[in-house]
């Protein structure tokens, strides 16, 4: 009998043609393409403190003709048309390898590419998809405005249809990625007169057009990873529309289900290989002399049931996700149990270095900078929290005078 972490995953080959797939099988494939993990690898978590594209790139080139980081894609389109359970067993096999952080082409991989899978055509998913499986091209997300942050839905970037093409003109912010990113989808308002919900459309705009102004926002981490976007007349083929007219917001949920969720995310953490009792920011604590602290050592024993609890819950979310074929709103206690995680690790990290922590160089400072972004990012946590309250919970809804009102109306607050 195979062990649990050798039982096969039943799959089709490209020739049609039925196979078993075992770790053993894949280990076989990834280790002429991929370093095995040690108990020294460290990597970077969410693009903090870097700007590394090339790692990224160079290990998603590596993984894309065997379909191993987005296995449930098509094969045509940088996937292995893999079953769920050939999907379950490569994410697990993938994490006694070095992932890198793949921050600059989580939104393509995670949000973009479900989304055009979901609703794209297949002219649109011939073109983008395996660039970005490939990480030949690195996309963004244009959704937040300065008057539409945690109320999407009140975007004001217009679209005016003109013949075959839309001419885009109106102001993004807290974009991230957009330095680097050669595409974006982005949401905008094609009827004024429908409510905020309904005159909505989602495009993909190319990031070097005419007209799309990208201006980086510095951090106080130093990173400069989020920008506004300015676009004057920016001109988008009515071919690159996805969905249909008025269908933005559908697209727009599609999109922001899969980013709670954190899909796209395989790659970066903390660096522990498979099989590790210790997690090793535990470990680097130990080193630090932390937990000679019995205070700190309750916390961090706190911190690491917390992980554990959350990460079998978000097994469970996972698992209903893949038989559902969509995330569910419990993506969204997953985004809040990991930021919470991030802070807290973050801050005893801090702590335990002592002075040397408010140094540039110490222990743990990068991450304690990031940190308080971690709980607005990607949608806050009140969001989130309203988001479980009603959507799972059950919890009367906040009274929304706006729903059946044309925006042109409710942005001026004339109700």
């Amino acid at each position: 009998m195979p062990t649990s972490s050798e039982t096969p995953a039943a799959t089709v080959g490209t020739d049609g043609a039925a196979t078993k797939l075992t770790a053993n099988n894949i280990r076989a494939a990834l280790d002429g393409l991929l370093e095995r993990r040690t108990d020294q690898t460290r990597l970077t978590s969410m693009g903090a403190g870097s700007d590394d594209l090339d790692d990224g790139r160079a290990y998603l080139a590596a993984t894309v003709d065997g379909g191993w980081h987005v296995p449930t894609w098509p094969a045509t389109h940088g996937g292995r048309d893999a079953s769920v359970a050939e999907n379950q067993l490569i994410g697990s096999v993938l994490r006694e390898y070095v992932v890198p952080d793949l921050y600059p082409f989580a939104i393509g991989l995670g949000m973009v590419g479900p989304a055009l899978l979901a609703h794209g055509t297949a002219e649109q998913q011939d073109r983008w998809l395996r660039p970005i499986a490939s990480g030949a091209e690195i996309w963004c997300q244009m959704f937040s405005e300065p008057e539409a942050g945690s109320d999407l839905a009140n975007v004001a970037l217009s679209a005016v249809q003109d013949g075959e093409v839309w001419r885009l003109g109106g102001q993004k912010t807290w974009t991230s990625r957009a330095m680097w990113s050669e595409w974006a989808i982005c949401l905008a308002r094609t009827d004024p007169d429908q409510p905020k919900h309904k005159g909505l459309t989602m495009f993909v705009i190319a990031m070097g057009a005419p007209g799309v102004d990208v201006r980086p926002l510095r951090q106080m981490n130093n990173d400069a990873h989020f920008s506004e976007v300015f676009v004057d007349g920016a001109v988008v083929p009515d071919a690159w529309r996805v969905g249909d007219v008025g269908e933005g917001w559908r697209v727009a949920m599609t999109i922001l289900s899969h980013e709670r969720a954190g899909a796209g995310s395989r790659g970066g953490g903390d660096g522990a290989k498979r099989g590790a009792r210790v997690p090793t920011w535990i470990t680097d604590l130990a080193a630090l002399g932390a937990l000679d602290d019995k205070v700190r050592r309750d916390e961090a024993m706190s911190i690491y049931a917390a992980d554990m609890a959350s990460r079998w819950t978000a097994q469970r979310a996972a698992d209903e996700a893949r038989s559902g074929g969509s995330p569910g709103p419990a993506g969204s206690g997953a985004k809040l149990r990991t930021v919470s995680s991030y802070k807290r690790r973050a801050y005893l990290a801090n702590r335990a270095a002592g002075a040397a922590g408010m140094l540039e160089n110490g222990h743990g400072h990068i991450e304690t900078v990031t940190a308080p972004s971690m709980s607005i990012r990607g949608g806050t946590d009140e969001i989130q929290r309203n988001i479980l309250g009603e959507r799972v919970l059950g919890l009367p809804g906040e009274p929304r005078l706006d729903r059946d009102v044309p925006w042109r109306d409710s942005r001026k607050g004339m109700l």
